[in-house]
């Protein structure tokens, strides 16, 4: 059963704590995450460019000129992708749809992967709790300072605004609600940084699924 020190806020070592092997403990699956991480890029994107084809441009119902005895070429309407201001051939759409699919087991073992993955990696750092007096940035900086280690951290806690509007402006991390907890941002920041009670959420929520 993989294991790994609690610190308190500064950054001392206060205990140590056993983890779930079902959720802490799972083998490396690469393509398994790599899948799931395609999946929910996939769901996140947007669709931005958009032409119009020429059945969407405005005007042209009348030939341009008579078809033959001009001297020029034939054309039927100004609303041609051969003219200026006509329509687009092969353009983006805004029917366009990015969506992939992937099961909840796959997706729920995936995001387990790769908690198991900062596990054996030792970038896993579990906090005692996480209080701070104010909604402040130097709040958060003072307790960040304890851990010089992380640059590039994902700090996960319970919905609490003080903790959210005192992180947002630091720089190098991210703070995240436990119940939006995604792969994409585990895989993203290479530090996660949780407290005792994260543990606890994370164990009845996975734990009961399988």
């Amino acid at each position: 059963m993989p294991t790994v020190k609690v610190y308190n806020q500064k950054g001392e070592e206060v205990s140590e704590l056993e983890l779930s092997e079902k959720i802490f403990g799972l083998p490396e699956n690469a393509d398994l995450v790599h899948q799931a991480a395609r999946v929910a890029l996939a769901n996140q994107r947007q669709v931005l460019g958009s032409t119009k084809t020429r059945e969407e441009v405005s005007g042209g119902g009348k030939k341009p000129w008579r078809q033959k005895g001009t001297g020029r070429a034939r054309h039927g309407s100004i609303r041609s992708p051969l003219w200026k201001g006509g329509g687009v051939t092969f353009g983006p759409t805004s029917e366009r749809n990015f969506k992939l699919g992937i099961n909840k087991k796959m997706a729920r073992k995936a995001l387990l992967v790769a908690l198991s993955g900062k596990v054996k990696d030792d970038e896993l750092l579990v906090l005692d709790q996480l209080n701070i007096d104010a909604p402040k940035t130097k709040e958060i900086a003072k307790i960040m300072a304890n851990f010089p280690q992380v640059k590039n951290g994902l700090l996960v806690a319970e919905k609490d605004e003080k903790i959210k509007r005192a992180g947002r402006n630091f720089s190098g991390l991210k703070i995240a609600n436990l119940d939006n907890l995604n792969i994409l941002d585990i895989l993203k920041y290479k530090h996660l940084l949780i407290t005792e009670k994260g543990i606890e959420f994370l164990n009845k929520k996975y734990e009961a699924a399988h």
